[in-house]
C-alpha cells in the first residue's frame, strides 16, 4: 500500500516545515515546496508534516480517501 502526496502550489507559502520534518519527501524550491516522491509507504511523519503545514496544502491520499492533514 502506499500513499500519495500533494502539494497544491497555489495555496503553499513556503514555510518549510515539510521540508524541516520529511526532508526525504519534501524539498523548497523557490517559494514553495514540491514532494520529491508521488507517492510514499504509509508513514507517521509524512502525515505530520501534512499536520504542520501553515497553509494546510499538503494532501495525503489512500486510494479515494484522504488521511493527511488529519482533522
Amino acid at each position: 500500500m502506499t500513499w500519495k502526496v500533494e502539494v497544491d502550489e497555489h495555496t503553499c507559502i513556503g514555510s518549510g516545515m515539510c521540508a524541516s520534518l520529511m526532508p526525504e519527501l519534501f524539498e523548497l524550491d523557490g517559494p514553495v515546496a514540491h514532494p520529491l516522491a508521488d507517492t510514499v509507504a504509509p508513514d507517521e511523519t509524512a502525515l505530520d508534516a501534512a499536520d504542520s503545514c501553515p497553509a494546510m496544502a499538503i494532501t495525503i491520499t489512500d486510494g479515494a480517501e484522504v488521511v493527511g492533514p488529519r482533522p
